[in-house]
């Protein structure tokens, strides 16, 4: 079964020998290189060695580094692969038990090529990444010169792979799965709490201000003309700490009065000049995302911003608490009573609105999904502006008007818009005979 070894034999040995720690050095490479901490390339960035420099050169082209890396490590591993057949067919006669030459020459080879040029080079590198990526950094920039050609074009390969992926699958991932997921993955003993704040916080990158801002017709403001007492009266009656003042109409917002500046001076006289109190407004256009607004208010160190559209009208204003109860759900103060979501649950499948009520607060209140009328609101973000999508005119009083499960009664309305509706949510057999009618009337 063994048969004689020959010099050329030792020699094939010696050689598979030293491809291992080649191929080790390329599997330790590629876990020092990739598992550098961001202060440790900094510290890489700001040395003065060659080795340091030679090391942010080659991160500077991760693409191409980690190709060279596994070419590299393949042509060995293919070597080895191929020089311990020949060896193992030179020494040994497996003639007579072919089930213990395939276990030696495939099992046994792949145990030696994982155990020495994978795992013990990997955990080695893993706790010596910086000496070891230093210590590979000149090879490693011959050998990305020698195979530039073959990582030219794995790497351009995979980034129009990678673009399809993202295009046809990434992209296809929807607020409603995610919402799916975090209910299928929550603890049993989690509270509605807890899910709704998880939910808050994966919507909360893509949700913008224009969503959750007090709409223009909601806002309390005080014209720059008012008296000092005039002005003491609106904040008195509103209950805000903090309101806009403007100038002519809501489109010139010139600042923003805050209730504290004034206390000091409220034995003042009416014809106080109350205006010098007035601070700097912050704007912020519609499609400002609530992520990128929050880092605002926490640098500039306000908590009130006025939402402007492209045309540079007032769209509404949005405060510091609008956007944390985005994540936290409902916060409530002594003044909450009067400025609650105006509506009535009349049953479980029955709900009254304002027709000026946000979607996302209609969506909060009936337990909706976020994204459920995405596909047909287009710019609106109110009920109102919603149905006006949808029916394409001013409805009249009791008018329906349906998509798919939800049927919009009109209960008020005026010349100009609609003011209050009441939403109703079909049961299936109830939408197949809407959907009946439709067609008869159709």
């Amino acid at each position: 079964m063994v048969n004689s070894i020959s010099t050329e034999t030792l020699l094939m040995v010696l050689g598979i020998i030293v491809l291992l720690l080649l191929s080790g050095y390329a599997s330790g490479a590629e876990v020092a290189f990739f598992s550098l901490s961001p202060s440790q390339i900094k510290e890489l960035k700001s040395g003065r060695k060659k080795s340091s420099k030679r090391v942010v050169q080659l991160l500077s082209q991760p693409r191409y580094l980690l190709s060279t890396i596994l070419i590299a490590n393949n042509f060995i591993n293919i070597s080895i692969v191929i020089s311990s057949y020949l060896v193992i067919s030179e020494m040994f006669n497996f003639k007579d038990y072919p089930i213990v030459g395939f276990l030696f020459e495939v099992v046994f080879v792949t145990f030696i090529i994982v155990l020495f040029g994978e795992i013990i080079p990997k955990v080695f590198a893993t706790k010596y990444n910086l000496k070891m990526a230093r210590a590979t950094s000149s090879s490693l920039l011959v050998l990305k010169d020698i195979f530039y050609p073959f990582s030219f074009i794995l790497v351009k390969s995979t980034s129009v792979i990678e673009r399809k992926l993202h295009k046809h699958t990434f992209q296809q991932v929807s607020m409603d799965e995610i919402d799916d997921a975090i209910e299928m993955t929550v603890d049993g003993d989690s509270s509605d709490q807890d899910v709704g704040i998880l939910k808050g916080i994966v919507r909360f990158g893509n949700t913008t201000a224009k969503q959750v801002m007090r709409a223009r017709v909601d806002i309390v403001a005080v014209d720059i003309e008012k008296s000092f007492k005039e002005l003491l009266d609106i904040i008195s009656e509103s209950g805000y700490s903090r309101i806009p003042v403007y100038e002519n109409d809501l489109d010139k917002v010139k600042g923003i009065v805050y209730a504290k500046d004034l206390l000091e001076h409220l034995g003042q006289k009416s014809d106080f000049e109350w205006t010098t109190l007035i601070r700097e407004p912050f704007f912020v256009p519609e499609n400002k995302k609530l992520d990128d607004l929050l880092k605002d208010f926490q640098t500039k160190r306000v908590h009130m911003a006025v939402v402007v559209d492209e045309y540079g009208g007032t769209s509404g204003i949005v405060t510091l608490e609008d956007i944390l109860e985005e994540v936290i759900g409902e916060i409530k103060d002594e003044y909450d009573d009067l400025v609650e979501i105006d509506f009535t649950k009349v049953d479980e499948s029955n709900y009254v609105f304002e027709a000026k009520t946000l979607l996302n607060d209609i969506c909060k209140v009936m337990d909706l999904k976020a994204e459920v009328f995405d596909e047909i609101k287009g710019d609106a973000d109110s009920l109102g502006g919603l149905i006006l999508e949808v029916a394409k005119k001013i409805p009249k009083i009791r008018e329906e008007v349906r998509h798919e499960n939800f049927l919009f009664t009109i209960l008020s309305v005026d010349k100009k818009r609609i003011r209050k509706v009441k939403i109703t949510l079909l049961s299936d057999e109830e939408v197949e005979k809407y959907a009946e009618k439709e067609i008869n009337a159709g």
